[in-house]
């Protein structure tokens, strides 16, 4: 049977249409979809969005600035298509969504961005980036303390994870100061030298010491380089975010690390001390620690003396700190930092 002209148009016409619906593409919810705005509604706006056939809504509760037919714009899908409901946008969530996406990206490639800190929370800090909120846990700070002072800053971050459904985001400081400290570790102790006296940040305050920030890169400076006299801790010193001179004592290249003194940018006070005592003399000292095998007595500023537990014949029993004592300078080394002492009768 010959077909005729009309039947052979109206099949190619159908092909080309099931063409080019096979085309259109179905949207999703949290899709971002480009659309032409096309009448107002009694509570909101028709729009025709690109790639489909049929007409989606955008109630006036979801429009964030000013709409007017004919407009193109972008939107966000509230609600995807179905047999009974048409599809349903947002202009409000669009920014929302564009940076969830933007920081998606930003974990996928590694990116370093900045976040303001916001508040200081129970097991670290919240920080706001493009309007969404995250959160930097203890450990992933600087320093591995939430405190006051990072409040209304902007710190660089990495993005570590994103899941927006959650409504989900974490960051970390650290890692992103570590490969900032990677690039620019190699250059910034190239120029430095042992002797020279610089200025840093306290940045993180542990037991056996400080970390300090200088120029970019953590130093170490221990307890036994705050002070000359004993300290029980790092605090009694120093504080958090605190500025101050240190010397450098020490640099490893090969390991990328830097040792401080604090202590060293004062006289030490064990040569001050070469012409003031001797072997023999008496002198009362104050008991500052006293210990299992002898009591610590501080006999000048910044100088202990050690009074042997053999020394004492039982009376140590009866020291506590801060109790006036007199003894006997029984070796005097200062060289070495070294006093021995007795009991004076």
């Amino acid at each position: 049977m010959t077909k005729t002209k009309s039947q052979i148009d109206e099949k190619r016409d159908e092909f080309e249409r099931l063409l080019e619906e096979s085309f259109v593409k179905a949207h999703s919810v949290a899709d971002i979809v480009e659309g032409s705005v096309i009448r107002k509604e009694k509570d909101g706006w028709l729009v025709s969005v690109k790639g489909t056939k049929t007409e989606a809504y955008l109630p006036d509760r979801e429009v964030s600035d000013t709409v007017e037919a004919g407009d193109l714009k972008e939107f966000y899908v509230l609600r995807e298509e179905n047999d009974e409901e048409q599809m349903l946008l947002s202009l409000k969530r669009l920014s929302s969504a564009q940076a969830w996406a933007q920081l998606n990206d930003a974990k996928i490639q590694g990116d370093t961005i900045f976040a303001k800190v916001v508040s200081v929370v129970k097991g670290g800090v919240l920080v706001d980036v493009a309007d969404l909120k995250g959160f930097i846990p203890t450990s992933q700070l600087r320093g591995g303390a939430a405190t006051d002072t990072l409040i209304n800053t902007k710190i660089e971050v990495k993005v570590l994870e994103v899941d927006p459904k959650k409504n989900k985001l974490i960051f970390s400081q650290r890692q992103a100061v570590d490969e900032a400290r990677g690039q620019m570790v190699d250059e910034i102790i190239s120029n430095l030298e042992e002797g020279r006296i610089v200025k840093g940040e306290v940045v993180r305050i542990a037991d056996f010491g400080a970390f300090v920030d200088i120029n970019g890169i953590d130093g170490l400076l221990p307890i036994s380089e705050m002070s000359w006299s004993r300290i029980k801790h790092p605090s009694d010193v120093i504080t958090l975010g605190e500025s101050l001179e240190v010397m450098v004592i020490k640099i490893d290249s090969e390991l990328k690390r830097i040792s401080l003194s604090l202590k060293r940018l004062g006289e030490d006070p064990w040569q001050k001390i070469e012409g003031e005592f001797k072997e023999g003399q008496t002198i009362e000292g104050t008991v500052n620690k006293v210990t299992s095998f002898g009591t610590f007595i501080n006999i000048f500023p910044g100088v202990e003396a050690l009074l042997p537990i053999s020394e004492i014949n039982g009376a140590g029993s009866e020291f506590k700190a801060g109790d006036s004592v007199k003894v006997v300078i029984k070796k005097f080394t200062p060289q070495e930092h070294r006093i021995a002492l007795t009991m004076a009768e």
